[in-house]
């Protein structure tokens, strides 16, 4: 099958972009991030730290446990386990180079509250950080806007060692996303060599499954995954769903085994793979077809992300689930408009899932959206799909997509905001 040469290389780079390893939730990272950056900068542990940072960072770092930490939450703690022992070339894994003395000396600093002052950021960006710092007689600022790892400013006593002078209105420069479409992603799967994709999918498979298989054998968050085990069986719709819940019960629980995420979120890379891992075991299909049908899921997941930004109100497991539920119909040999029927069906079930940050009940939220990502499957199989008129569907997928983007990222711009005012009450 023939694809067009500069369009291929694209696809490639997005997930070669999109699907790193990250430990913990990406948010508590992010502070760990800018933390051990401004350690670095600073040559020196602060005595003293103000963070900065959009809603959208707060109501994803406010809650959810960090790994590395014996049990610590919440955005000092974060910054502080950064700055005491993250190492900053790690990326999103800054964390794993945490030791027990930085643990104890992060305790000590969280029982002196002024020592670390957190404010809300005015941003229109909805993934911006800074922290500033004082020590030593020098003073340090790191600025971190629009991805998790994308520092745009680094100062030492008023002195820029870094300014990309990136505008908060701007998006992050990246691969061109609005080149996806679905007809496309499905032909990119079907003739993609997988020299060129196995490298970057391999880590997916082995380290998401390792992370969910922890999450089935330990005492995590609230432990949606066992419990579906335990109450529903393992036929192999309630075997994806509690494999995948399993998984983030252990990441939102503070477990300390990376993810490969997705848009951002390991949450999604969660959801975007292990529903096609177990899928394409339990059949005992070839790993070419996993490998190809991965490709589907995480093109098709980042697809609906695109233009409603990395953070929003909208749950982005639903435009994961999206994705897993297409490599279904993809791996049972359905054909390209099952598979626009499939994200059809899914999108009219659950496209109202909100985001009410980083927790334990994500598991269930990932449990919620693979089954009706099943429902949708079997549907488009039976050529069922719900008709353009019916709420927000469209005549198109693409159009429905398209529709979902403009919620998401327009419409329910007061929505976060009231979900985050709930969230600080609490």
């Amino acid at each position: 099958m023939s694809f067009d040469r500069e369009k291929y290389q694209t696809y490639v780079s997005i997930l070669k972009e999109e699907l790193i390893p990250a430990v913990g939730c990406t948010e508590p990272a992010c502070l760990a991030l800018a933390g051990a950056k401004l350690r670095d900068v600073l040559e020196a542990v602060p005595d003293s730290v103000v963070v900065r940072l959009s809603a959208n960072l707060i109501k994803n770092a406010k809650s959810v446990f960090i790994p590395y930490s014996e049990g610590l939450k919440g955005i000092p703690a974060a910054i502080w386990l950064g700055i005491l022992g993250g190492n900053s070339e790690l990326g999103l894994a800054v964390l794993s180079s945490v030791q027990p003395e930085h643990i104890a000396a992060a305790k000590e600093l969280l029982a002196e509250p002024t020592r670390c002052r957190v404010e809300l950021l005015d941003t229109p960006a909805k993934l911006h950080l800074i922290v500033e710092g004082w020590g030593q007689g020098r003073t340090a600022v790191v600025e971190i806007m629009h991805s998790h790892t994308n520092f745009v400013r680094i100062e030492r006593s008023g002195q820029p060692l870094l300014d990309t002078g990136t505008d908060p209105q701007a998006q992050e420069v990246r691969v061109d996303r609005f080149q996806l479409n679905i007809r496309d992603i499905v032909a990119f799967a079907e003739c993609v060599d997988l020299a060129d994709v196995e490298p970057i999918l391999r880590p997916q498979i082995e380290l998401n499954t390792a992370i969910a298989e922890q999450g089935l054998a330990g005492d995590y968050g609230t432990g949606v995954g066992r419990h579906l085990l335990q109450h529903f069986g393992r036929d192999v719709h309630n075997l994806a769903r509690a494999t995948a819940a399993a998984a983030s019960d252990a990441r939102m629980g503070g477990c300390q085994m990376p993810v490969v995420i997705n848009s951002g979120s390991g949450n999604q890379g969660i959801t975007a793979s292990i529903p096609v891992i177990v899928y394409a075991r339990h059949q005992g299909l070839p790993e070419e077809r996993l490998l190809r049908a991965l490709c589907v899921s995480n093109l098709i997941a980042i697809h609906q992300k695109t233009g409603v930004g990395r953070l929003s109100a909208y749950c982005g497991a639903v435009g994961a689930a999206c994705g897993a539920g297409a490599a279904l119909t993809y791996l049972a040999g359905g054909s390209l408009e099952q598979v626009g029927a499939t994200i059809t069906n899914t999108l009219a079930n659950i496209s109202g899932m909100i985001c009410d940050g980083a927790k334990a009940s994500c598991a269930a939220k990932i449990s919620s959206a693979v089954d009706a990502a099943f429902l949708a499957h079997t549907l488009a199989l039976g050529n069922r799909q719900f008709s353009a008129g019916d709420g927000i569907v469209k005549g198109d997928v693409e159009e429905t997509i398209a529709v979902v983007r403009d919620i998401a990222s327009e419409g329910m711009r007061q929505t976060d905001l009231t979900v985050l005012k709930h969230m600080l009450d609490s």
